[in-house]
């Protein structure tokens, strides 16, 4: 069986890829980064808990604080606010955007994917993300995509895998029920590690989608 790795933060949709990764025949190992984000702690929890359900082949957890001494992002920067979504310029970047973050994760999945001989890297990022983040863009994977093919060594070939960049977070919610991904196991509020605030950009995204698709969201809100 062909292996792949995946970037599973915790979230909603990092654990959908997974499982898309699984129903497309692949073998999955796991790849979590601690880089200071604001719910680091339950991020971790979550994407173990994840890697657990789908019997990945390993998981990998990297702990760096770069891009938390870098700065830049509400996510990472304690003395900076981070905005309810209602407060969002949608013509801005999201002060919650941590520069260039895909960039490093998507190298260090290479790297492991390299190193494990897995032919394809799992990411989530979705349309939504791309309207105010501009390493989710699909030109941003396809760029990505020529970086890996040459530098990596001749015999490897590794596949950049965004199967939702084109996609709502809706049809990621509805693609994950279908694939019944546990989503209480997984977690998307930028602020808080419970439970989570419900206003945050990321949970507003999240229970909308639910919202659409006629079901409930199964993990504990401040505003319930």
């Amino acid at each position: 069986m062909s292996e792949a790795v995946v970037l599973l933060s915790g979230g909603m949709d990092s654990a959908t890829a997974a499982y898309e990764a699984r129903e497309q025949g692949y073998e999955m190992a796991a790849l979590h980064t601690s880089y200071g984000q604001r719910t680091e702690g339950k991020e971790y929890d979550c994407a173990r808990r994840i890697a657990e359900e789908l019997d990945a082949a390993d998981f990998l957890h990297i702990e760096t604080d770069h891009l938390s001494a870098i700065g830049g992002s509400s996510l990472t920067d304690e003395s900076m606010a981070v905005d309810d979504a209602e407060e969002s310029d949608d013509e801005e970047i999201p002060d919650t955007y941590v520069p260039f973050r895909n960039a490093n994760l998507l190298s260090m999945a290479v790297s492991y994917a390299e190193t494990r001989g897995a032919e394809a890297v799992f990411i989530g990022a979705h349309s939504e993300d791309f309207a105010g983040y501009p390493d989710c863009r699909p030109a941003f994977f396809e760029a990505f995509q020529g970086v890996v093919d040459t530098g990596t060594k001749p015999e490897t070939t590794i596949s950049i895998e965004a199967p939702y960049v084109e996609r709502s977070k809706t049809e990621i919610a509805e693609r994950g029920l279908e694939l019944g991904v546990p989503y209480e196991h997984t977690w998307s509020c930028y602020r808080a590690e419970a439970p989570a605030c419900g206003t945050c950009d990321s949970c507003s995204y999240r229970l909308e989608a639910f919202e659409r698709t006629g079901s409930e969201d199964p993990i504990p809100y401040a505003t319930d």
